[in-house]
């Protein structure tokens, strides 16, 4: 739709020279839009390697290549991604909400028996995966409407600050579209290329995702069964402990050591070693687990909480102390409700 065509006060002869220029502005910008990227300098390399590791026909690729489209809105959107610019207090509102929650209970009900599945197979708890699917796309809302190919191509040869990273998505993709007999150019996804309901990349794909229930097609994008087992083999994979704690709001006692909290998201300390260092967990945390320290900008100021092996492969989902807080207050928030209704 064009806008700004409606406002008082214009002539006729106004709106037909407006309309005109911006119908002319659109056409510009599609015939730019559209890049062959099969003659793109990095291509050639690129084909010659797939053909010779995965044996691929390069005229194939080449078509493929020729019309995927380069997208400025990608390189923008990846550039300043928005959420991890904000503190704790204004990340949390974006995720762990009364509606986010409400709807994370529908999902289960509605999926009550495959979740009561993956979880007796996998060891995740059933409120864990459905949080994961909430905080990705609002529970299948939200998967993304960039086609794969022109999100991974557009990262691959026009974003040389991870062109590395995404040119090795771009060839997991290809290789995952063959596999499962899909047509590269159909599928869709987020601006960086992640996929389906939980949003895996490629590569996550190709080593986590499952075909849970037995069709022959590992359809993350449009079957919730598939993709609540492929969320769940992914925790089990990266180590979850099936009922083992997560993490805890801690207090500080004078002379408190400062500097261990965000060094790492992986346990670098123990529980007992960082009770020694003027760090308590109000929840009865083991002293020989290892843990992780957190400080967090909350509504109320400063907060710090203790991280155990548990937190950490949240974090394994996206390397992001703020987004594995979420996930966990979501998990909790779904499964009181849930209890209650």
């Amino acid at each position: 739709m064009l806008k700004g065509l409606t406002h008082v006060g214009r002539s006729a002869g106004t709106y037909f020279k407006v309309l005109v220029g911006a119908l002319s502005v659109q056409v510009g910008l599609a015939s730019t839009a559209y890049a062959d990227y099969s003659s793109h300098s990095m291509a050639k390399p690129f084909v010659d390697e797939m053909v010779a590791e995965h044996g691929f026909k390069a005229d194939e690729l080449n078509a493929w290549l020729q019309q995927a489209e380069r997208k400025q809105s990608i390189l923008d959107a990846i550039a300043r991604p928005a959420e991890k610019t904000k503190p704790w207090k204004d990340y949390r509102k974006i995720f762990v909400t009364p509606d986010r929650t409400r709807k994370g209970v529908e999902f289960w009900q509605q999926h009550r028996e495959t979740l009561a599945r993956a979880e007796k197979q996998y060891g995740v708890p059933a409120e864990m995966i459905v949080s994961i699917i909430g905080v990705e796309t609002r529970y299948g809302r939200h998967k993304g409407s960039y086609r794969v190919m022109d999100a991974l191509s557009t990262l691959a040869f026009d974003y040389p600050k991870r062109s590395k990273f995404f040119r090795k998505e771009l060839k997991h993709f290809l290789v995952l579209s063959r596999e499962q007999s899909q047509d590269p150019l159909s599928l869709k996804g987020s601006y960086a290329g992640a996929m389906g309901y939980g949003q895996f990349m490629p590569s996550s794909y190709r080593e986590y995702a499952v075909d849970f229930d037995g069709d022959g097609f590992t359809d993350i994008w449009n079957n919730p069964v598939d993709a609540i087992g492929s969320v769940a083999n992914y925790f089990k994979r990266h180590g979850w402990q099936p009922g083992a704690d997560v993490v805890s709001r801690a207090r500080v006692n004078n002379g408190y050591e400062r500097e261990l909290a965000n060094v790492s998201l992986k346990p670098k300390h123990t529980v007992g070693e960082l009770k020694a260092a003027g760090y308590k967990p109000l929840d009865d945390f083991a002293d020989e687990q290892d843990a992780t320290l957190m400080r967090l900008q909350g509504e109320n100021g400063t907060e710090f909480w203790m991280g155990l092996r548990n937190f950490y492969v949240i974090t394994r989902y996206n390397h992001s102390r703020l987004y594995a807080m979420s996930v966990y207050q979501l998990s909790q928030a779904i499964a009181k409700e849930m209890k209650a209704s």
